[in-house]
């Protein structure tokens, strides 16, 4: 860890520069004996450079993505430790960002605040209990994934975005679901819930989300079973969502990729040659029909359901400009 605790011997200098990336504090200089003096005329005379109060870098030009990590851990002090977007990253929660801001959590009544456009700081209470053995420091998988949810400027964002997150496989639902009871968020608990309970009934993806939200529940259509196994050419496959249910013969398909890769291509034909075989009815949507256009979706998905005989009462939602398909 960049930071050292009182117990723990202190490196000699050049282990202490490759183990930081050549980022040090003013007080690890003072440590191996650098005066105010001599810091000073390092810094003038442009050999280092000041990354942030009291952090120097012991070269001068851009510092790299890893040093600009240890500068910001160092800027918290001991307890530091990198959350929201810089951990979720690192978790494979998030795809890679911009560098900067390193985001870091430090714990509430520390006096260190944000130093834009390096270090964006938060404080938490219950910084103890958020702790990852990792190094460098970061919030754990659970805590991060809720953290950045929260950040969200909306409820359906932050749903929306907690959905993607346990979509990766890389957090598991069952541990978000805990934190949240034992942590609960300031703002969206709800929203977050929902996507917690959605991923756990088989919602998948930011458009599977978007097809439950606006399609099923805002149109009064049943909810459907998510992620059911098929046997297509002796291999498990999986439908998004069935309706058999609800007493229908419907397989809904959500294609959200870009089916540039032949084996995800082939895999969704034999799916839809394997649904015809069996006298399945099958519907397929994109993003470019769930996102703009939910109501026509559910208009198509009604039609068909009323046709298999299922019984479903009349209902629109506020986008609606006409009723969907009246029973």
């Amino acid at each position: 860890m960049p930071i050292l605790s009182s117990r723990q011997s202190a490196p000699t200098w050049s282990v202490l520069l490759a183990e930081q990336h050549g980022v040090v504090s003013h007080q690890q200089l003072r440590a191996h004996g650098f005066t105010v003096a001599r810091i000073a005329a390092e810094v003038r005379a442009c050999r280092w450079q000041q990354v942030l109060p009291r952090v120097y870098a012991t070269f001068t030009g851009p510092l790299p993505p890893e040093a600009l990590v240890v500068a910001a851990l160092l800027y918290g002090g001991p307890s530091a430790l990198l959350s929201h977007r810089t951990a979720a990253e690192r978790w494979g929660l998030l795809p890679p960002g911009p560098t900067l801001p390193v985001e870091i959590t430090v714990p509430y009544g520390r006096s260190a605040v944000s130093q834009l456009p390096i270090v964006l700081l938060h404080r938490s209470r219950a910084h103890r209990h958020l702790v990852a053995a990792t190094h460098p420091p970061m919030t754990s998988r659970a805590d991060t994934a809720i953290d950045v949810a929260v950040a969200e400027p909306d409820a359906r964002a932050a749903r929306q975005l907690l959905t993607a997150v346990l979509g990766t496989g890389r957090v598991s639902p069952n541990d978000v679901r805990r934190r949240l009871l034992e942590r609960p968020p300031l703002r969206y608990r709800n929203a977050l819930d929902e996507a917690v309970r959605m991923v756990s009934g088989g919602v998948q993806s930011v458009l599977e989300e978007r097809y439950a939200v606006d399609v099923e529940q805002a149109h009064g259509l049943p909810a459907g079973r998510r992620q059911q196994p098929v046997v297509v050419d002796g291999r498990a496959l999986y439908e998004d969502v069935v309706y058999d249910g609800a007493g229908a013969r419907l397989t809904v398909r959500l294609d959200g990729r870009s089916h540039l890769q032949a084996d995800v291509a082939l895999k969704d034909r034999r799916r839809g040659n394997a649904a015809e075989l069996a006298g399945r009815a099958s519907l397929v949507f994109g993003w470019w029909e769930v996102t703009p256009t939910p109501c026509v979706v559910a208009a198509e998905v009604t039609t068909v359901l009323l046709r298999s005989g299922a019984h479903l009462a009349a209902n629109t939602c506020s986008r609606c400009s006409g009723g969907v398909v009246s029973a």
